[in-house]
């Protein structure tokens, strides 16, 4: 059963929503029309401009965060003693919905944070959860390893015993803002004898803890998103491990579901059709001859199956909302979402450079040359990775089929 409708109560909230955004967000953080669209997929500013608007944002984002904290919305379904609003699950959905329609920046808390709400000890989430809901972690996830990828129950980097500590060595990979973050959570092999899906546990531990050490990987598209991580002797308390030693693959399943939700993320990506279309009609009306491509039938038709494409992709994640509001965790359901959000948002990247014909290719140059700041030569190069990220599309599809349609394990 898919909720598609607003009771009374809900469209309540949702004004609710508008309003407390009208009176408290500062007009400096409410992004344009294409900053909206490709938050997920910016370029950085100039160096001048960089720095000119960032102090004054700096600022207001302090004062956007008090105001979302004073209203328990930074984790609006966390219980209240950890700095929550009690908030249903889907009206957790509704104030994302309203505040991604409203091009309102969301500060919210990391995945981690909602599998140690699950998983997690009464001591942990009194250490954990307040500083994420305060801004005072940024959190990296140790999942992949050069040979454990899609496999991840291979995974190999070891954590010893020793006392009350754990000894970590070993390597990750793909780490994604490893180099901003001051905390990992991390599936690391406490017992090389259990067969692999056992034997693996889930730590909580500080990016700064002594032996870490963080080499980037820099992407086609220039970015600094993935990095190596490497551990050498690593120290990490006995007590940080998140749910049963030996038991963390379960505990790292879970976390996987609330990445692979998708809540809402088809509200951005009709927002990008929107600016692409936008786009079009402008270029049209100013420049005819530049525009022979997107009159023609073909690609038209093409930009026309992206929009149908955006109502599946906001209706798949209403059926995962709707599972949630239900008290259940979504999992095929998830990774049917996921899978169809990243390869859509591919689609979109090509069917936007094909509209702009060869100007769609240019990231760097005058600004005639490259429509919309070259941000769809940049989302069509950094959305290559968005299938691999988070669980490739094949390991998706497996999911699918051994748990959504019961078909045996090849």
């Amino acid at each position: 059963m898919v909720d598609f409708a607003d009771t009374p109560e809900q469209a309540g909230f949702r004004h609710t929503v508008h309003d407390f955004i009208e009176k408290n967000l500062p007009p400096v953080l409410r992004l344009r029309p294409d900053e909206a669209a490709f938050r997920g997929f910016m370029e950085e500013e100039g160096e001048n401009e960089r720095d000119a608007r960032a102090k004054e944002r700096a600022e207001a984002l302090k004062k956007w965060r008090a105001a979302l904290v004073d209203k328990g919305w930074i984790a609006p379904a966390w219980p209240k003693e950890y700095g929550g609003a009690n908030l249903s699950p889907m009206e957790q959905f509704i104030m994302n919905e309203t505040f991604t329609e409203t091009r309102t920046p969301r500060l919210g808390v990391p995945d981690v944070g909602s599998t140690i709400m699950v998983h997690g000890t009464e001591e942990q989430k009194k250490e954990f959860l307040p500083p994420m809901v305060r801004g005072e972690t940024r959190w990296c996830q140790g999942y992949s390893e050069p040979g454990s990828g899609s496999d991840l129950a291979s995974l190999q980097t070891r954590a010893v015993r020793d006392g009350d500590d754990f000894i970590i060595n070993g390597q990750k990979i793909w780490t994604s803002g490893a180099h901003l973050a001051n905390m990992i959570f991390a599936l690391v092999r406490t017992d090389p004898e259990a067969p692999k899906h056992r034997g693996i546990t889930y730590l909580l531990f500080p990016m700064d803890s002594p032996g870490i050490s963080v080499r980037p990987l820099v992407q086609m598209h220039d970015a600094r998103g993935f990095n190596e991580v490497f551990f050498e002797d690593v120290r990490v308390p006995v007590r940080n491990a998140v749910g049963e030693i030996n038991r963390g693959w379960y505990v790292g399943a879970t976390h996987l579901d609330f990445e692979r939700s998708s809540i809402g993320s088809a509200v951005g990506q009709r927002q990008m059709l929107d600016s692409l279309r936008t786009h079009l009609v402008e270029q049209r009306r100013q420049q005819p001859e530049r525009s022979r491509l997107e009159r023609a039938d073909s690609p038209r038709l093409e930009l026309a199956d992206r929009y149908v494409e955006a109502i599946v992709a906001k209706t798949l994640s209403q059926r995962v909302i709707s599972m949630q509001a239900r008290g259940l965790i979504p999992n095929y359901e998830a990774s049917m979402t996921k899978v169809f959000a990243t390869e859509f948002n591919q689609r979109i990247a090509r069917t936007a450079t094909k509209l702009l014909g060869k100007y769609g290719d240019v990231r760097n140059g005058p600004e005639e040359y490259t429509p919309m700041r070259g941000r769809w030569a940049t989302m069509y190069l950094s959305s290559v990775s968005s299938t691999i990220a988070g669980g490739t599309s094949e390991i998706q599809r497996n999911v699918i089929a051994t748990r959504g349609l019961g078909l045996p394990r090849g």
